[in-house]
């Protein structure tokens, strides 16, 4: 969130790149958290309302706010939603409008990275859960190889293409995310593994899926077309189809729970 060199603005653009994966690995993330229904929500850096739709699908809230600094994204997320039991608004992780003790819960799906500074973003989660509340996340291990297309960026830099990275991806790393958690003063600190994998139909549709990335377009557009060429030959080999034609990858996100302790 307030991330000055990737933004995503195109919500749905980003559907088929990421909203996809969240939502696979947003089911996991809900079952394990098992929340009770009934409960007033809060998920920062909703974008395009991909996980946002599923807590409204799987978790029988009392209501939802949702806040993200792109307002392309909210406006797709607003068509997606209309009827739902959900408020979005414009903001920013690092100061959330809202009073303390406001919600049940906070979430952040696959934002933390995006947080210039995550320990105020946490911090924040805290203040405006109530007593007991719980405050949770999850973000793709991007250190640990867990990005969902962490096949082409492997590939692009080793035709001299390194990827353009969060610019916190460090703080998506597990132990990371309990040290944010514990200082916040939250207790009762859980982790999870999250492992995910999507199937697309053939390589042509991974490709074009892969192309639509912020973070990877504007590299793409760097390379010689004889290097581009390379890197569909390189990732040719990797990505076997099974014997249906389609392409499957593989995913792993880092999770996360806590809960502001009861005074």
């Amino acid at each position: 969130m307030d991330e000055q060199h990737i933004r995503f603005d195109d919500g749905a653009a980003y559907e088929d790149f990421m909203g996809k994966w969240s939502r696979l690995a947003g089911e996991q993330f809900l079952q394990w958290l098992a929340p009770a229904p009934g409960q007033r929500w809060l998920d920062v850096g909703c974008g395009n309302g991909a996980f946002t739709e599923l807590l409204l699908q799987r978790c029988a809230p009392s209501a939802v706010e949702g806040l993200d600094p792109s307002e392309d994204q909210l406006l797709y997320a607003r068509g997606r939603l209309a009827g739902q039991p959900v408020q979005l608004q414009q903001g920013s992780a690092m100061a959330l409008l809202f009073a303390n003790a406001a919600f049940d819960a906070a979430v952040m799906a696959l934002v933390i990275f995006f947080v210039p500074e995550p320990a105020r973003g946490v911090a924040e989660m805290a203040r405006v859960v109530k007593p007991g509340g719980s405050v949770s996340a999850y973000a793709w291990d991007i250190l640990g190889g867990g990005f969902p297309f962490a096949v082409l960026q492997e590939e692009m830099a080793a035709l001299g293409v390194p990827p353009l990275w969060p610019p916190r991806a460090d703080a998506s790393r597990m132990d990371a995310m309990r040290t944010l958690w514990t200082e916040a003063g939250l207790v009762a600190v859980e982790t999870k593994e999250i492992h995910v994998q999507r199937s697309f139909d053939d390589f042509d549709t991974f490709w074009r899926v892969a192309q639509s990335g912020p973070r990877l377009a504007p590299r793409l557009t760097t390379m010689a077309p004889a290097d581009v060429e390379r890197l569909t030959v390189r990732l040719h080999e990797r990505l076997r189809p099974d014997a249906d034609g389609r392409i499957r990858c593989s995913a792993k996100a880092n999770a996360i729970r806590g809960l502001r302790p009861v005074a």
